[in-house]
């Protein structure tokens, strides 16, 4: 008799990954892997259970500057936006902006790919409802958390003075 394959089972995230912004491939060709990875373990980070979703635009430093002003009256770009749907199975939408994703890693002399790995981790534990502008012990938690979750994905405390 033929030995079954188990099948592997479906991760608890579903993350779609979308490039508008060709530069992303350029610069980091892996960043869609990156990217579900790093949601995934934000999810699994948390501890929820069943089966959920969020979206990750990859954009430049002009798409997201006019998201920022039309939603949070900046006009200028940010690193990561999130955009919670408020249902319980899709958890919404983030963006990241490119360039300046790549000049705060030069800046704080990390690794393109751990900051950006930081950034979705942080942008999901916003969609997941976590807030670190509410006050210094929700982002104490908030910081927390990301620290371990990245731990585990073997990158360094972001937050640690270089």
């Amino acid at each position: 008799m033929p030995a079954t394959r188990k099948a592997k089972p479906e991760p608890a995230l579903r993350c779609t990954v979308v490039v508008l912004d060709e530069g992303w491939l350029k610069a980091l060709p892996d960043a869609e892997k990156l990217a579900r990875r790093a949601a995934r373990a934000a999810f699994a980070g948390t501890r929820r259970r069943g089966m959920r979703s969020l979206n990750v635009a990859l954009d430049d430093d002009k798409g997201v500057r006019v998201l920022n002003a039309r939603d949070r009256k900046k006009d200028k770009p940010t690193n990561v936006l999130s955009y919670p749907s408020g249902e319980r199975d899709f958890l919404g939408d983030m963006v990241l902006a490119r360039q300046t994703v790549w000049r705060e890693a030069r800046e704080q002399k990390k690794s393109p790919a751990d900051h950006f790995t930081h950034l979705v981790v942080h942008g999901t534990l916003h969609l997941l409802g976590y807030d670190h502008e509410t006050g210094e012990d929700d982002a104490e938690r908030m910081e927390a958390l990301e620290r371990r979750v990245l731990a585990r994905l073997g990158i360094a405390d972001p937050y640690l003075e270089r």
